[in-house]
């Protein structure tokens, strides 16, 4: 499931109502030039590698993906590449497993930010490379890895040949008193809790599948008129604030679809979480919220904090929907979030290179 969390289901609602902010995300696509990652990509030396290959198989794309994997690896002379589909059961926390157990040189994710997610937790600290080949509708790890999320041959060049860097995890504890559940999570790209998670959870599927990522505007409307709601929010090791929220998003990284730049601060290897508290109570408040972030100005809002943080502890009274990189992962009334610096070796193309 991709990730384009809340900022993106307003944004897309009111560039289709309004029409002012169009402009602007056009200028921004055209003008974006900043990398999400700090550290400098290292050649890859390996004479042969063994390449597993983890992909969904409802995926456009995934065929052909295959077929070049397996053609590019014969006229390589490697190893045939170990072939593993995801299941609607697992979207490939077993397959990863497998392929580490098979000493992959290499594992090349082929799906979504879920599937990329799934893959990326089980190979966080064993310098095994994740590569990715975007098929999802999203694709928000790929945009910030500056991939081509449109060019699947090239994707398979850089997942074989390209060049490497290390990059951030985020991980989110959730627990929930109520129910008595408590589960630890991984994260790519942006976790977070309330009104985000509430439109991943309410997004229609068929929707989704005809229009992609702008499916989301139609539960975000639906969503908009909520409650905000009372939580309690630690940053590393400092006092509580109470806070009203309708949504806090903790992001790895923060390039959306569109050219918008939801956390320009962000970098996806910098040891930091970006953690951005949302709170509008009218329209008005959030009008002034996507204004701000769709024309980038830097003005602060009350209605839109943003803070930086390698842990946080947040704590509600009743439990509230969480979710992480767009995939809906429970209710919490206590979420504990952490930052993994560097967990996660990952294939990007070469500097100075169009992906």
């Amino acid at each position: 499931m991709p990730t384009e969390v809340l900022i993106t289901v307003i944004v897309a609602a009111v560039l289709l109502a309004a029409g002012f902010s169009w402009l602007g995300v056009r200028k921004l696509a055209q003008n974006h030039t900043r990398s999400a990652a700090a550290e400098s990509p290292h050649k890859i030396h390996a004479a042969a590698q063994k390449v597993a290959f983890i992909y969904n198989p409802t995926k456009n794309g995934a065929a052909a993906a295959k077929t070049l994997l397996l053609r590019s690896t014969t006229l390589a002379g490697w190893p045939e590449p170990l072939f593993l589909e995801t299941t609607a059961a697992d979207p490939g926390h077993a397959m990863a497993r497998r392929a580490l157990a098979a000493k992959s040189d290499v594992v090349i994710v082929g799906g979504g930010d879920g599937t990329v997610r799934a893959v990326g937790q089980e190979l966080r600290h064993t310098e095994v490379p994740l590569a990715v080949i975007p098929l999802g509708t999203g694709n928000l790890l790929a945009r910030n890895l500056d991939l081509d999320v449109n060019d699947i041959a090239a994707n398979v060049q850089i997942a074989l040949f390209g060049h490497q860097r290390h990059i951030d995890a985020g991980l989110m504890e959730i627990e929930d008193e109520v129910a008595g559940s408590v589960s630890r999570q991984s994260f790519m790209v942006i976790a977070g809790l309330g009104m985000d998670a509430e439109v991943m959870n309410d997004t229609n599927s068929k929707l989704k599948e005809s229009v992609g990522w702008l499916a989301y505007s139609e539960a975000g409307l639906r969503h908009m008129a909520g409650r905000r709601k009372k939580v309690s929010i630690a940053l590393d090791d400092q006092p509580a604030q109470q806070r009203k929220v309708r949504s806090v998003l903790f992001a790895n990284c923060g390039l959306l679809p569109g050219g918008i730049d939801f956390v320009p601060t962000a970098l996806i290897d910098d040891g930091v979480l970006d953690v951005v508290v949302i709170s509008p109570r009218s329209a008005i408040g959030w009008l002034a919220m996507i204004g701000k972030i769709v024309l980038q100005h830097r003005n602060r809002l009350p209605v839109i904090d943003f803070y930086r943080s390698k842990k946080l502890v947040i704590r509600t009274v009743l439990p509230v929907e969480t979710q992480v990189d767009g995939d809906p992962s429970g209710t919490a009334t206590v979420v504990r979030v952490s930052v993994e610096h560097k967990a996660v070796l990952v294939r990007v193309a070469a500097p100075d290179t169009p992906a």
